[in-house]
């Protein structure tokens, strides 16, 4: 197989009108041009992204026309993805980037009167139809305020407007934590790529378990050291000890698990 072969193709046709013309990417708004490549890395590539592989864009003729290239492989799925999406008529078996992706996209048809032909290479006949009268909204989720434990390197602090920490987690991908500027100002030492745990409040899905990644905010961040600690684990141990004196730990393994052979 040639390399070639192993890169497939995306496209996100869109047509409208910029004034009294028809939409091209001589009219079309770079603000709009923005908003769909912020989109599709979520339409692609919702979860871990650090090894995600690279796409490449352009912009032709057509209406306007937005072609994507990356591997083969994510173009098979995401084609998947949008004969489902065709035939159920619903978004709402995708995780929660993909869905507000083709939300935002919806949105965007709304406000602008647009139509979006979204097809991939791998059925150049089978595209997803997005205008201001079609329906991809989620049904509203039960989503809770729930607290996270997780792990990982701290790669970045700071930020503009809304300060936060960004962690490489070992389960999660890459994350940005809501700090606040006073606990960045407030830190001594250099807080970048050590490895820490962190604890976090944010939103979580009842039903499905996913976490809104947008909506994490920094509760606490964990000194983190895996290497075994001999000493400490005795000292552990020697102040449980006293709860178990005097019970004889064979009688109560055997009442703890029931008499069953």
């Amino acid at each position: 197989m040639k390399i070639l072969d192993k890169i497939g193709t995306i496209e996100i046709r869109v047509r409208g009108k910029s004034g009294n013309n028809d939409l091209n990417p001589e009219n079309y708004d770079i603000k709009h041009i923005v908003s769909i490549l912020q989109n599709v890395e979520d339409l692609l590539y919702p979860n871990n992204r650090k090894d995600r592989p690279i796409i490449t864009y352009d912009i032709e003729a057509g209406s306007v026309k937005h072609i994507f290239k990356t591997s083969m492989q994510y173009v098979i799925g995401f084609s998947a993805v949008l004969m489902q999406v065709q035939s159920t008529n619903s978004i709402d078996f995708l995780d929660l980037k993909t869905s507000r992706a083709i939300e935002s996209i919806h949105n965007l048809s709304q406000q602008k009167n647009y139509s979006f032909e979204i097809s991939t290479s791998v059925n150049p006949d089978l595209s997803l139809h997005i205008d201001a009268n079609t329906k991809f909204i989620k049904t509203k989720d039960i989503w809770v305020d729930a607290e996270f434990y997780m792990y990982g390197i701290l790669k970045d602090a700071g930020g503009k407007n809304k300060a936060n920490i960004h962690i490489d987690t070992d389960d999660y991908g890459y994350l940005a934590f809501e700090t606040g500027q006073d606990f960045l100002m407030n830190q001594e030492e250099n807080l970048l790529y050590k490895r820490y745990g962190v604890r976090a409040s944010g939103k979580q899905n009842i039903e499905t378990g996913e976490i809104d990644t947008k909506s994490l905010k920094l509760i606490e961040l964990i000194n983190y050291d895996p290497i075994f600690d001999k000493d400490y684990l005795d000292k552990l141990i020697k102040k449980a000890s006293g709860n178990w004196e005097g019970v004889n730990v064979d009688d109560y393994m055997t009442e703890f698990r029931g008499n069953y052979e």
